[in-house]
Formats: C-alpha cells, sequence, structure tokens
C-alpha cells in the first residue's frame, strides 16, 4: 500500500512539472493569455484526478480485518476478493478498488468500510459534480447542460443520466423543507401572504402512442397536451397604503410606486398532480394547499400578523382557501379583474382605442372604490340598451358572472386602506419563471415524474436555499449510508 501512495505522489510531482512547463513554453512562444488559459485547464484537471487517487491511496484498501460489524452491530467477514467500484468526480473518472464485508460472494454486502472513510455517494457520482450538474440542469434543458459539461470539463454525461440524478436529488427536498427552521422574526414584516395559481406543463404523450407512431388529432384536439401545476407561495410584507389615484397612475401611466415594500421570504411550492397507473394518488391542488399551510402555521406561531389570501378568481381555489384559510383576508387578484374588464371593454369599442381604455378607467376606479354593485349593475344596462352580437353578449354575461361571484372578495377601498396587497405579481412571476421559462422551453415534453423532480428543485434554487438544501442532502444520505459513524 505504501508503494500505492508513493506511485500516486510521484503522478502528481509529474503533472506539476508538465504544468510549469507549459507556462514556460507558452511564454517563450508568446502566445496569449487565453491561449496559455486552454493549455493549462485540461492538465489542472489531470492533476486534480491525480490528487484524488493519491487521497483515496492513502486511506488504504479498507481492510480492517478478518471480520468488522455493520450499522446493525452484526458480525460479517471480509470477502476474499477486492471489489471496485467508479467515482465520477469535477476532475474525471478513476476506480475504487477495496475490501468488502458480508456473509459470501453473491450476496448482499453488509459493511464497506473505505467507502466510510471516504464519504462516498450512494452513486457512483460526487457530490460536487451533482451540485455543479443541477445547477445547470435547473437552469437550462438537460442536453444543453450536457453540452456545457462537455465544453467545459470534458465530462460526457448523458441525458438520461442527467434527469436521474436530478429526480435523485428531488427525493430529499420534501425533508428538508419539512426540517426547514421559518425565517428570523425581525426579519418578517407585518403581513403574512398566501398566493396561489395554476400553471400547465407540457406533457410527453402515453407510451403506446409513442409507439403506434404518428397520431392524428381529432378536431379541437390540441398538439401538446399539458397537466396543471400548482404554484404557491408563502411570504410577508410590510403594509403600502395606496389611495384610488395611486393605483390608476400605476396601472395606466405606468408610473412605478414609490417606496413599494418587498417581499420578505419568498417561499415558492409547486406541486403536480400524480398518477399511478391512471389513477389519481396525489392532487396537486390539495397538496399544496396542504404545505402552505404547514408554512403559515410555522411562520405565524407567535405572532398575530393578519394572513391575506391573493387569489385569481378559479373557484377551485377558493374552496382550498375556504378549507385550509377560513379566517384568511381573501383579495381577488386586481390584474385578473381589469382582464374582465377589457374583455367587456371590447365589446363595445375597438382594441387599442381610446374609448376602450375610457371605458376600463372609468370602471376600475369604482371598483377600486368599492363599487363592485354599480359596476355590475351599469354593465346590465348596458347589454338592454346597447345591441350585441350573441358571442359579445355572452363575453359580458361572463363577466358580470365573474364580479358577481368574486364581489365579496374586491373590497379594494378597505384593502388598500389597511396596506394590504391587491395584485398576484408574485404567483404570477412564480408561474412564469419557476414553471414557464424552464418546463416550456421549444420541444420539451415531460413524465410527471420527471417535472415535479425540477420543480422541486427549481423552486430550492429559486428560493435562495441551495447550499442549504445540498448540504442536508449529502448529511441526510451520508447517515443513511453509514449511520452515526459516517464522517
Amino acid at each position: 500500500m505504501i508503494l500505492t501512495q508513493e506511485r500516486e505522489f510521484l503522478k502528481a510531482q509529474k503533472c506539476f512539472a508538465g504544468l510549469i512547463a507549459t507556462v514556460q513554453k507558452a511564454f517563450e512562444d508568446g502566445q496569449r493569455i487565453d491561449e496559455l488559459e486552454r493549455s493549462v485547464f485540461p492538465e489542472l484537471l489531470h492533476l486534480g484526478l491525480t490528487l484524488v487517487a493519491t487521497f483515496v491511496a492513502k486511506h488504504g484498501d479498507g481492510n480492517v480485518g478478518a471480520t468488522t460489524t455493520d450499522q446493525d452491530g452484526n458480525t460479517c467477514k471480509r470477502l476474499p476478493e477486492k471489489h471496485t467500484r467508479p467515482y465520477k468526480s469535477v476532475f474525471g473518472a478513476l476506480t475504487i478498488e477495496r475490501y468488502v464485508y458480508g456473509s459470501r460472494e453473491g450476496q448482499k454486502i453488509a459493511a464497506v468500510p473505505l467507502d466510510q472513510r471516504l464519504g462516498l455517494p450512494a452513486s457512483d457520482f460526487s457530490y460536487l459534480l451533482e451540485d455543479w450538474c443541477q445547477r445547470l440542469c435547473i437552469k437550462e434543458a438537460f442536453g444543453e447542460t450536457k453540452q456545457s459539461l462537455q465544453a467545459l470539463l470534458g465530462l460526457p454525461m448523458s441525458v438520461r443520466t442527467l434527469e436521474a440524478m436530478n429526480q435523485r436529488v428531488a427525493e430529499f427536498s420534501d425533508g428538508f423543507r419539512d426540517q426547514q427552521a421559518p425565517p428570523p422574526a425581525e426579519e418578517e414584516a407585518a403581513i403574512l401572504v398566501v398566493t396561489a395559481d395554476g400553471k400547465g406543463v407540457p406533457m410527453r404523450r402515453p407510451l403506446e402512442e409513442r409507439v403506434r407512431g404518428h397520431h392524428r388529432r381529432t378536431k379541437g384536439e390540441k398538439a401538446n397536451k399539458k397537466q396543471m401545476s400548482y404554484v404557491g407561495a408563502v411570504y410577508t410584507i410590510a403594509p403600502f397604503k395606496r389611495t384610488t389615484k395611486d393605483v390608476l397612475d400605476e396601472v395606466f401611466r405606468r408610473e412605478k410606486a414609490k417606496d413599494r415594500p418587498r417581499p420578505q421570504h419568498k417561499r415558492v411550492r409547486v406541486e403536480m398532480t400524480q398518477l399511478l397507473e391512471n389513477e389519481q394518488v396525489q392532487n396537486g391542488k390539495e397538496t399544496l394547499f396542504a404545505l402552505l399551510s404547514d408554512d403559515v402555521v410555522r411562520r405565524n406561531r407567535g405572532h398575530d400578523r393578519p394572513l391575506v389570501c391573493l387569489l385569481d378568481g378559479e373557484r377551485a381555489l377558493w374552496e382550498k382557501r375556504q378549507e385550509y384559510f377560513p379566517h384568511a383576508i381573501g383579495v381577488l387578484d386586481l390584474y385578473h379583474v381589469m382582464e374582465k374588464l377589457w374583455l367587456a371593454a371590447h365589446a363595445w369599442h375597438g382594441e387599442g382605442s381610446d374609448a376602450a381604455e375610457t371605458f376600463v378607467t372609468a370602471r376600475l376606479q369604482q371598483l377600486l372604490e368599492g363599487k363592485v354593485a354599480q359596476v355590475i349593475a351599469g354593465l346590465r344596462r348596458r347589454l338592454q340598451t346597447h345591441g350585441l352580437s350573441k358571442e359579445k353578449k355572452r363575453t359580458v354575461q361572463n363577466v358580470i358572472r365573474y364580479f358577481k361571484n368574486n364581489r365579496e372578495h374586491m373590497r379594494y377601498d378597505e384593502y388598500m386602506a389597511a396596506g394590504y396587497p391587491i395584485g398576484s405579481g408574485v404567483v404570477e412571476g412564480a408561474c412564469r419563471h419557476v414553471v414557464k421559462d424552464r418546463m416550456e422551453q421549444s420541444g420539451m415534453r415531460w413524465t410527471v415524474a420527471g417535472a415535479q423532480a425540477l420543480l422541486d428543485t427549481r423552486s430550492l434554487y429559486l428560493n435562495g436555499d441551495w447550499d442549504e438544501f445540498m448540504s442536508y442532502r449529502i448529511e441526510t444520505e451520508q447517515a443513511q449510508l453509514y449511520g452515526q459513524m459516517a464522517v
């Protein structure tokens, strides 16, 4: 074993000498500095791999005697032949040869002392390489990540390998969130907000369709089937009192509100409905609201912050709000209300016209003043006195129904006076940034398991929890592999 260590040290010294020679030759040849970097970097990777191999060699071959004990305290014996395992680091791949312990060859291996001393992961990939791979996968397509790793580190990684790695890492996300402490009280603001919305994810066609090949779509059938993901967030925010004029100026004149408070410790979750053999085993909406409820309870424990629940007009979301947050102040998102006003405006006025904007402005002002009933009555009168086509009439009737069904959550005059948020920009941004920007890139199709894994890891990264999560993931796996004796 001493000879093995010495051999690895000699390799490292030779690599280092080669680096010095490369720098000297670059100077003599008059190379540009970037040309030197391109020459030196592969040699640095080789040196790094040699040093890792030296580190492994210094730990020996895992022979701790004829017998040892496993995690449960059972005695197991050393098997006669060494076993090998691959280890893929950021510097490259090497093979680790060591003794293992069990009952006999072909049976389950009970203990591997060298793996434990080195703190090797369960998979073949180093924790650092896994971290770097996932940071890339979270931001860009798996195929792009594959190309980046090949170009930067010379590492051949398949898309399937990267997908499997993402799902393996994501398995630790629920445990991490369960043990995550609430934000420090002194960093929280006065109002606690919970918000949720849905966003479709393009799904792969069922296996039988892919096997059959081309599928002729029926009339009205979309080219890409989507499955809904449910996006939610919990955060605190300082009160922000505004007048009707302030909101109108911000909406129509694009005047950014001064001194607008920023959300504090925004934590985003995304959940998809899980299916097993075409049977629903987990409802994404139900799961999301249960998790948001847990987060709200943790963050408001020992405090008496008002809770604002900010949603659009989807009835299913409001039903879940009533179930999980019955005492919350329900606020209908103002921007969805404006979308309805524009639909009504275009029933009578051309798109982009000054008349349409005047129509919307007048009714938005009434809504912000708490005059929902007046707006509804006014729209009904216009329907009776202004002839419309059946289609446009149906559009306006739908708008009236929307306001009537949601009027309980449209007390904007009260909300603004209390400084409550009235726009769901946080969850709208999360739907776009967490889901759409990554999951709906050109040509992307997902399985539910693959989509959920990527959404779990991406939301943790965008929440600012990535480093803490990766530390938890490593410590948890090491404890699972090696118990209390893990290094």
